[in-house]
Order: structure tokens, then sequence, then C-alpha cells
């Protein structure tokens, strides 16, 4: 797996990593026994970027990718994430805190969930707009300068917040929505921002939430409990739609002898060498699949054809249904 370098001065990791919110319930029912398989096989495959968070599963997730950290905390490139609030009282309401004291008080649940001595990149989920985002920044800092979190990230910021937080503290890595149907941070202006800082751009749902490997046809497919049953490019109309534009891209990927998710991945990793894509991986046989797609290198030629086929602002309906997440 080709290693990259994360941000200015940053280590190096895996260009591509494992997004482990599927494996806490996320996507339907999961095998934990073969969801720590995946991260075992991922370290075999030469894949060590983990991405986490607190609210994933609860605390269920960052307790589970602490299994697989047990006696080789050292092999592996630690990401987790705060700021995002699910009040156990009232499950739906979802909000935001950049408080401070949020900071800290998380930031210690992490380590204790984790198991570990320090976090090797700290996110913010979400800015929380009833706090500046100098407040949280600094707090963020201050974790830093205690050895508790080596590099601090952003997660779905604009480019008005990364600015003001770079002044801050440097910022390692900005994770947001990117694929071949999400590519808004082509055009309003993200992309360039981090380029300019020297920020590391982290693409998370880089499968378009599994619709790009062309192997999901219908809601009916999904299990009850799974997310993408509330997302509004998977039903009806804007579904069909999206699945004409899939079928073009699996058919062309195919004459390249690749699958539908190794060609989406590939074009991500393509679009520069700050790119990290983190797909959701909870079974082996995906690990496996995706894996393959850090080794594929398309011409300037493909790329071009792959623009005709899946221009931005292809997919049809809003990237997700979440009130915390930006609309296109």
């Amino acid at each position: 797996m080709e290693q990259r370098q994360l941000g200015t001065n940053g280590p190096r990791t895996s260009a591509l990593g494992i997004g482990c919110w599927g494996m806490s319930g996320t996507y339907g029912e999961v095998d934990e026994r073969e969801a720590l398989g995946v991260i075992d096989r991922a370290l075999d495959l030469g894949i060590n970027f983990i991405d986490t968070a607190d609210t994933y599963g609860a605390g269920h997730n960052e307790q589970l990718v602490a299994k697989a950290l047990v006696g080789r905390r050292d092999k592996f490139y630690l990401a987790t994430k705060f700021g995002r609030v699910w009040d156990p009282e009232m499950l739906k309401e979802r909000r935001v805190n950049g408080t401070p004291e949020y900071v800290r008080a998380c930031c210690e649940g992490s380590l204790k969930r984790l198991g570990v001595d320090v976090i090797d990149l700290y996110y913010l989920h979400r800015v929380d707009p009833a706090v500046p985002i100098e407040e949280t920044i600094g707090a963020m800092a201050e974790l830093v300068t205690a050895g508790k979190v080596r590099a601090i990230g952003l997660s779905e910021a604009n480019s008005e917040q990364i600015r003001r937080a770079a002044k801050v503290h440097q910022i390692a890595a900005l994770q947001t929505e990117w694929s071949l149907f999400t590519r808004d941070v082509e055009r309003n202006g993200i992309l360039a921002t981090i380029r300019e800082l020297g920020i590391a751009m982290v693409p998370y749902s880089p499968l378009g939430r599994g619709i790009l490997s062309g192997k999901i046809r219908s809601l009916a497919e999904l299990a009850p409990n799974d997310n993408r049953q509330k997302g509004p490019r998977f039903k009806g109309e804007a579904l069909a739609q999206n699945l004409t534009v899939v079928d073009k891209l699996v058919a062309y990927a195919d004459k390249l002898g690749l699958t539908g998710a190794q060609f989406a991945l590939a074009w991500l990793l393509s679009q520069g060498p700050d790119v990290f894509p983190i797909p959701g991986m909870k079974h082996l046989k995906n690990l496996e699949e995706n894996a393959v797609a850090g080794d594929v290198r398309l011409s300037a030629a493909q790329l071009a054809d792959i623009e005709a086929i899946a221009p931005i602002g292809v997919a049809v309906g809003a990237r997700s249904a979440d009130p915390l997440t930006p609309m296109e």
C-alpha cells in the first residue's frame, strides 16, 4: 500500500484508511469478530490509518477499535473525533458542542475507551456555531501541549472556519465527504484552501455510501436499520437516475479490470498525494477488494473519460438527510 505524508510535516501513513463507522451498526448488523478481522488483515495489506469517533455507536466503536490496538498501538495511525452530541435520553436529537470544557471531557473519554495515552489525529467532528472556533481549537491545542493529542483535524468545516482555525494551531487534516457523486469541495473553495495551507484531505463516504460500487440496486436490499434508508440519493426516481450513471462507471471500470469500488477509490487517489480516502469496510471481502485501488494508476485520458461520465453535480438528490451535514 502506498504511503503518503499526512499534512505539512506530518507522518507518513497508508493512502487508504479504514472508516470504522459501519462497524457499529450504522449500515445494519455487524459481526464484531469479522470487524476485528478486517483491522487485522488491513495491517497485513499495509493499511494502518484507522478512523473512528466518540459518537459511533455511542462509544461502542472506540471500544471495538481498542480491542484491535492491544499489543500493537504503535502500528496504527489513530484518528477519532468529538463535537457531535447524541443525548441518550433523546436519541433523535443531534447537536454539537465545541466548548473548551466539552473538548477536554471528550478527549478524556476517548482516551479511556480506546485504551491509549495519546490520539494521533483528533478531529472537531462538526463546528459549533454557538462557540467561536478559535476557542474550540485553542482547547484542542492545549491537548497537544499536554501530550494527549499529536495533531488536530476538522470535519465538514468551510473555508472561513478552516482559515480561522489554522491561525490558532496547525491543522493537519480536513475530513469531509468527497466522491464521484459528491464533489462540492472542488467548487466551493475548500479544496483550494486546504492545499494553500498544507492540510491533508480525508474523504469519507468515498463510495457515495456504497452506491458507486454498483452493488446496491434498491432500498429493499438494505437492512431496515441501515442509515441509507433515509438517504435522498437512494430513493425513487433519484436512485434510478443515479444508477444510470453508476452503471456507466462500472462498465468503464470493467474494461480496466476493476470493480466499481476500486475504480471510485482510484479516482480519488488520483486527485493528489494529499488525499486519504477512508472507505467503510466491515467485511473482509470489501477490504480485500478496496485495497487493490492503492495500486491503480489512472491516466490523464482515463480521468478525462471519467469526467465526461460523471461531471460535478451529476448525482441526483442531497448527499445526506443528516441536519448536521451540510448540503451541496
